[in-house]
């Protein structure tokens, strides 16, 4: 009797030591847990609260002052010139033809209606070639001034990355897209001298 006893009491610590272990581990699992989702928490917090690195650039002074964009500017200046002399050009020619045909009709100068129909043939088409010629100059002209820009473009936008690789801001903008920065957040001056930096070794190559 004794010996069940003493079994059934063995038995029982048995069982109390396992259900003693298994809260144990159920609780050492459950603190974990928390712990590992309060870590996580607060990383995610820290994420969300760390302040945002940003700086902005003054589109206006930079293309006034980067040389590679004045050295564009004096080139469309040019190209305008160009397309404006050409415009000159053509409308001479044909108000000095036309005024030959008006002195001629003026002073019985057509000895012929055929002579005077070939002379208003010929103006027509003068200015049918000058309209032509010069729709696809302007046409010329733009294209050419577009892609000038979009180099421009890429090229501040290139420098701005390289740029920023050892600065590590979050984001570098316009000073045009917001309607307030802080002055102490303009790097405008900056950025100008690294591009005209970088303009000067490339044009030297």
């Amino acid at each position: 009797m004794k010996k069940f006893i003493l079994a059934t009491l063995s038995l029982g610590a048995v069982i109390a030591s396992a259900t003693l272990a298994s809260c144990s581990d159920s609780n050492e699992n459950s603190t974990n847990a928390e712990t590992s989702k309060a870590v996580t928490a607060k990383a995610e917090e820290s994420e969300t609260t760390k302040p945002l690195k940003i700086r902005y650039i003054d589109g206006d002074s930079v293309t006034a002052n980067y040389n590679f964009a004045k050295d564009l500017k004096e080139s469309a200046v040019r190209a305008y010139s160009k397309l404006e002399a050409a415009e000159q050009s053509r409308r001479n020619d044909l108000e000095s033809f036309g005024k030959s045909i008006d002195s001629k009709m003026k002073t019985n100068g057509y000895l012929s209606e055929e002579s005077y129909k070939a002379d208003v043939m010929k103006f027509q088409k003068m200015q049918s070639d000058a309209e032509n010629y010069l729709a696809g100059l302007h046409r010329n002209t733009e294209m050419e001034l577009a892609q000038q820009q979009q180099q421009l473009n890429d090229s501040i936008e290139a420098f701005i990355k390289d740029y920023n690789k050892t600065k590590g801001y979050d984001a570098i903008l316009f000073k045009a897209a917001g309607v307030y920065f802080n002055p102490a957040l303009d790097i405008t001056d900056e950025v100008i001298k690294g591009l005209n930096e970088r303009y000067t070794k490339v044009a030297k190559k």
